[in-house]
C-alpha cells in the first residue's frame, strides 16, 4: 500500500497541507527501525545542557543508599542518610506550624465547618474564621483561580510589604507563582530576548538561575562575591564586568541578587544595595531580589530591595525613578519550611503596563499558582495577632523554630571553625554554611583520577558514602578558579550530624595528606 507523508510547510495558509512526497510503508518501516528510539542527542541541547547540582549526582546516590538501608539495615556505617543537600526543613522533621495546617485543613474539607462540635473542639476560633473567609473569597481549592492569584491574596500581600518598608504597594503589580521558582523561569522567559541576552548572577549562585538561563537560551555572566568581605557584592568589579560584557556584544537585561544569599547566607548591607541600585540605574538594569530567606537573619538586619530603592527615589528625585524592580517571596523558606506547598509571589516595581501585560500573558499559559499555595502565602503575610486564640502557641513555634536554627547554625559553625583546612564565614542568614576546604594534593590527583569534574566533588561523595551526610560541592554553585567549597544546611537536629562530619573530616585528611 502507499501512504503519503504529508505536513505543513511555512509560509502554507493555517490548515493547508502541502504534499511533500509519496512514500510507502517500508520507508516509514525503515525510518522507524532506524532513526526513531529516542536518544539523547535527539533532545532539545538546552535540557540536556541545564545543571541542577543541587539534585544531582550526589542526591541520586543518596537515594541509592536510603533504599539500601531499608532493604538492608545495618549494611552501611550510618543509619540514616540525612539530606544536607537542600533547604527542606520538614524532611529534616521541622514540624509545620499548627495555624497554617489548621486552616489548610478546613479549606481542603470545608463540609467539616458544617459539623460545630467537632470543629470546635479541633481547631482554633481564629483559623475557623479565617478559612470562612478564605473559602469566601477562594471558592473550592479544587477550583483555577485568577492567573495573578486570587485578588484578595494579592491585596493580604500589599499589606504585608507596606507594613514591611512604609512604603505603598499596588497589588495589580504582584504575581502569585508557583514558589519563587516560578517567578525566575517566568521573569527570565520574558526578558531573554536572543541568545546574547545577559544576566548578572552572583558566583557563588543558586543554580536554578544558571539552569533556567540555559533553558532560555540566555547568557549568564557571572560576578563574583567577596568571600574575604564576608561575601559581598564587589561594584567596583561588577562596573568592570559589565563594561567588559557589552564590549563582547553581550546586552545586559537584569542582576540576580540573592539576599539573604543562597549558598552563602550573607545579608546585604544598606550600603550595599544603595551601589547595587546605583549601577542597576546606570546600566539600565533590571534587578530581580531573591528574598526568599528574609525572616532567616540571625546577624544583622535585613532590608528589601524596594524599600532602599524607595528612599533613594526620595532622595533624588527623578535620579532612579526608571528603575525596575522584581522582588521575590516563598513559602518555602523562613520559619514556616511549606516547600512542598509551592506558594511564592513576585511585585513587580517600576514596570510598564505594556510589559506587564505579557509578563501576564505568560502566566496566563500555566493557567495559575496551586491555591493551596496561594492560600498558605495569605497566612504567612497575615499571621495570627496578639489577642487572637491561636497566637501564643504560633508564637512559641516560630520562636522555638527560629532559635533552633540559629543554634544549629552556630554548632556547625564552630564545628567547621575546629576543622584542618577548613575556613568559614559566620552564619548570618538563610539555612546554610559554605565553607572553604583547603584540600591536599593527594585529593585532588584521586579525584582526577577518578573522574571527577571538582575535587569537592570527591570530597562530597566520599562524605555521602561514609557518613550518610549528603551536601553539595562549591563546584555546582560556582566558585573561584582554584578554590574548594561545600554548601549544607544547618537543619539537621542534634549533635551527631556535626559529629560525623568532623570524623570523617579527619579521617578523610590523615588519608590524603
Amino acid at each position: 500500500m502507499i501512504a503519503r507523508a504529508m505536513r505543513l510547510v511555512r509560509g502554507s495558509p493555517a490548515g493547508t497541507p502541502t504534499v511533500l512526497k509519496t512514500t510507502s510503508y517500508r520507508y516509514f518501516s525503515c525510518y522507524k527501525t532506524t532513526n526513531m528510539p529516542l536518544t539523547v542527542d535527539r533532545l532539545n541541547s538546552r535540557v540536556v545542557d541545564a545543571k541542577y547540582a543541587v539534585r544531582g549526582k550526589l542526591a541520586l546516590r543518596a537515594e541509592e543508599l536510603r533504599d539500601q538501608l531499608a532493604a538492608k539495615p545495618g549494611s552501611l556505617p550510618f543509619d540514616e542518610v540525612i539530606n544536607a543537600n537542600i533547604g527542606n526543613p520538614q524532611q529534616l522533621d521541622q514540624k509545620p506550624i499548627t495555624f497554617y495546617r489548621q486552616v489548610l485543613a478546613l479549606l481542603q474539607y470545608p463540609d467539616m465547618l458544617q459539623d460545630t462540635e467537632a470543629v470546635s473542639r479541633l481547631f482554633h476560633r481564629d483559623a475557623v474564621q479565617r478559612a470562612t473567609t478564605l473559602l469566601k473569597e477562594i471558592g473550592s481549592v479544587g477550583a483555577y483561580s485568577h492567573s495573578k492569584g486570587v485578588p484578595y491574596i494579592r491585596k493580604s500581600i500589599a499589606k504585608f510589604i507596606e507594613e514591611r518598608d512604609g512604603y505603598s504597594a499596588d497589588p495589580e503589580h504582584i504575581y502569585l507563582t508557583t514558589g519563587a521558582s516560578g517567578a525566575v523561569s517566568n521573569l527570565i522567559s520574558t526578558l531573554g530576548q536572543h541568545q546574547h541576552s545577559g544576566f548578572l548572577i552572583p558566583i557563588p549562585q543558586y543554580p536554578l538561575y544558571s539552569a533556567t538561563l540555559t533553558l532560555c537560551d540566555a547568557t549568564a555572566v557571572n560576578y563574583y562575591l567577596d568571600e574575604s568581605r564576608s561575601w559581598e557584592t564587589n561594584t567596583t568589579q561588577l562596573k568592570e564586568l559589565i563594561g567588559e560584557s557589552k564590549n563582547q556584544g553581550i546586552d545586559l537585561r537584569a542582576i540576580v541578587v540573592i539576599n539573604p544569599g543562597n549558598p552563602t547566607g550573607a545579608v546585604l548591607t544598606e550600603q550595599n544595595i544603595r551601589d547595587i541600585i546605583h549601577i542597576a540605574a546606570e546600566d539600565h538594569l533590571v534587578i530581580i531580589a531573591d528574598e526568599v530567606y528574609q525572616a532567616n537573619v540571625y546577624i544583622g538586619e535585613f532590608l528589601s530591595f524596594k524599600k532602599v530603592l524607595r528612599k533613594m527615589q526620595e532622595e533624588h528625585p527623578g535620579v532612579y525613578d526608571h528603575v525596575e524592580l522584581a522582588s521575590l517571596h516563598s513559602t518555602s523558606k523562613g520559619m514556616i519550611g511549606e516547600c512542598g506547598q509551592r506558594g511564592g509571589y513576585m511585585e513587580l516595581v517600576g514596570f510598564s503596563d505594556e510589559v506587564q501585560e505579557h509578563i501576564y500573558k505568560l502566566c496566563s499559559i500555566s493557567l495559575c499558582p496551586v491555591v493551596t499555595g496561594q492560600a498558605l502565602m495569605e497566612l504567612m503575610v497575615n499571621p495570627p495577632k496578639p489577642g487572637d486564640e491561636s497566637y501564643e502557641q504560633f508564637n512559641a513555634e516560630v520562636s522555638h523554630i527560629f532559635n533552633s536554627l540559629k543554634e544549629r547554625a552556630q554548632r556547625l559553625y564552630n564545628a567547621f571553625k575546629g576543622m584542618k583546612g577548613v575556613s568559614c564565614e559566620a552564619p548570618q542568614g538563610a539555612m546554610y554554611l559554605f565553607p572553604t576546604i583547603t584540600l591536599p594534593q593527594k585529593a585532588i590527583d584521586e579525584a582526577a583520577k577518578q573522574g571527577y569534574e571538582s575535587a569537592d566533588a570527591f570530597y562530597c561523595m566520599e562524605l555521602l558514602n561514609a557518613t550518610g551526610i549528603c551536601v553539595i560541592p562549591g563546584s555546582g554553585f560556582g566558585q573561584e578558579p582554584g578554590t574548594f567549597h561545600l554548601r549544607t544546611t544547618f537543619l539537621a537536629p542534634g549533635a551527631d550530624y556535626a559529629d560525623r562530619f568532623i570524623k570523617f573530616h579527619e579521617e578523610f585528611m590523615a588519608k590524603y595528606e
